[in-house]
């Protein structure tokens, strides 16, 4: 019997929550980039270089909760532009983005875990144009600016709608003031913050065509515990209510 009972000691012990760590490396880490997303991530300075505390958001608080839960060690880094952290976290092992969406052709470029968060893609205009749109077909006339490599410049692409790509969203408005582009193809409530931030006023929608959930995209070689993980801790933490404006409030003013 006790050699019975000393058996069952150390199945218990295999299977219990140290079992979940048996397959990391000591030390493992994931290297999170993200870019000036606002709401969702931002650098606290508006600049486009944070790291780690220095950074916030939506998005990224609901991030850092979840592997604190999923007791998985991380960084976090803010850079620019958003295609250069694209490719890094696409092509480098122990790198992951957010936040961002899952479109159909980044689906088996990266392992996923979300969604984290909403928004939608829309259609922006200055103040003194008027458009009335009903569909982004009708849009395919006008020349529309939008951020390269974004989730909103792929979609028009795979619609067959050339955008005039630019490495940043305030990029975009200042062509939209200037009359160099007659539409911004950007994201809600994304655009807002930048709007406010570069002091431009009157701008406003004119269509919106998609909504997107966003994600956090991990390297296709992360392990799957890793990722099973922090979506178990994700998923918990939704069941509970969790709310980055309970945990900073001063997010969702």
């Amino acid at each position: 019997m006790p050699k019975i009972l000393g058996w069952l000691l150390l199945l218990a012990l295999l299977l219990g929550p140290g079992a979940t760590h048996a397959g990391l490396p000591a030390g493992y880490r994931i290297n999170l980039l993200t870019e000036n997303f606002p709401p969702f991530n931002m650098a606290a300075n508006g600049r486009n270089f944070a790291r780690d505390a220095k950074i916030q958001g939506l998005s990224t608080e609901l991030v850092r909760e979840m592997f604190v839960r999923a007791g998985l060690d991380y960084s976090l880094t803010l850079h620019f532009p958003w295609d250069r952290i694209y490719r890094q976290a696409l092509e480098t092992p122990g790198y992951g983005l957010f936040s961002t969406s899952r479109l159909p052709e980044r689906e088996a470029l990266f392992k996923w875990v979300g969604p984290i968060a909403q928004y939608d893609s829309v259609l922006v205009a200055a103040p003194e144009r008027r458009f009335e749109l009903g569909s982004l077909e009708q849009a395919r006339a006008y020349r529309i600016g939008a951020y390269k490599n974004a989730a909103v410049s792929q979609h028009l692409q795979g619609q067959k709608i050339n955008a005039i790509d630019t490495l940043s969203d305030q990029g975009n408005i200042d062509k939209l003031l200037r009359g160099q582009i007659d539409l911004w193809a950007t994201s809600s409530p994304v655009w807002q913050h930048h709007a406010r931030a570069v002091g431009a006023e009157g701008l406003h929608e004119v269509l919106k065509f998609h909504s997107d959930p966003l994600y956090l995209a991990l390297h296709k070689d992360t392990p799957d515990e890793v990722v099973q993980r922090l979506q178990r801790a994700l998923d918990e933490l939704r069941r509970e209510g969790w709310s980055a404006c309970t945990a900073e409030p001063q997010l969702c003013q």
